[in-house]
Parts: structure tokens; sequence; C-alpha cells
């Protein structure tokens, strides 16, 4: 079971997405989402929306 608990800052500035996965708690960066399966699922879709807005904007560096 994997349950979206909200997103932080670490100490660099980085944002993580906090998951609730079978009970322990799991910090995943942004890139990271696609390699830890069911994660980037349970992400709202307003989350999912501010993803492909920094992803659209990364592309036209």
């Amino acid at each position: 079971m994997i349950r979206y608990m909200g997103t932080r800052k670490n100490e660099q500035g980085a944002e993580l997405y906090v998951f609730l996965v079978n009970g322990m708690q799991k910090e995943v960066r942004e890139h990271a989402l696609k390699q830890h399966p069911g994660c980037y699922e349970a992400l709202p879709a307003t989350v999912k929306a501010r993803i492909a807005a920094n992803r659209a904007w990364l592309s036209k560096l």
C-alpha cells in the first residue's frame, strides 16, 4: 500500500515527496519517482501537474 503524505524541502533546497509505503515513511526526489513502483501513480493530480510544468521548463533550457 502506497499513500502520498506531502512534500518537504531538504537542507539543499530540493523538494522531496513523502510517501507511506507498507507502513514505512519514504522520501523520494522528483527524478527518482519512476524508480519506485506505484509512487508516481499515488500522487494527486495537482502535484503531477506541477511536475509536468517543471519538466517543461527544464526542457526549454
